[in-house]
């Protein structure tokens, strides 16, 4: 049986209980949107206003992407929701599953 560790805000990230929910569902842990933040293979402007999101490609049998979806603020980077994407979404679009749409408000 897997434990979630929920991440603790430090000095550069805050963490949203939206996206902490959002992994929890995904099952994505913490060091792996760390590392999303550090090397990502697709930048777009967000969705939201002021967001940025980036994706990884993810699964060796499946493909599949992980995305995450930040603001900057005040110097910290507020990481606002993640998810998974089945398959490879098209370029210059966010694949933002209605769910996250409906608790983003967008």
């Amino acid at each position: 049986m897997q434990f979630f560790k929920i991440p603790q805000n430090d000095q550069q990230l805050i963490w949203t209980k939206h996206v902490i929910e959002k992994m929890k569902y995904y099952q994505l842990s913490e060091s792996c949107l760390k590392k999303l933040l550090r090397s990502y293979a697709r930048r777009e402007t967000g969705i939201a206003m002021d967001t940025i999101a980036l994706m990884m490609p993810a699964g060796s049998k499946r493909q599949t992407e992980i995305w995450l979806m930040y603001q900057k603020e005040k110097g910290k980077i507020k990481i606002i929701t993640a998810w998974r994407y089945p398959g490879v979404s098209p370029k210059k679009e966010i694949p933002l599953p209605e769910e996250i749409r409906r608790d983003l408000n967008i």
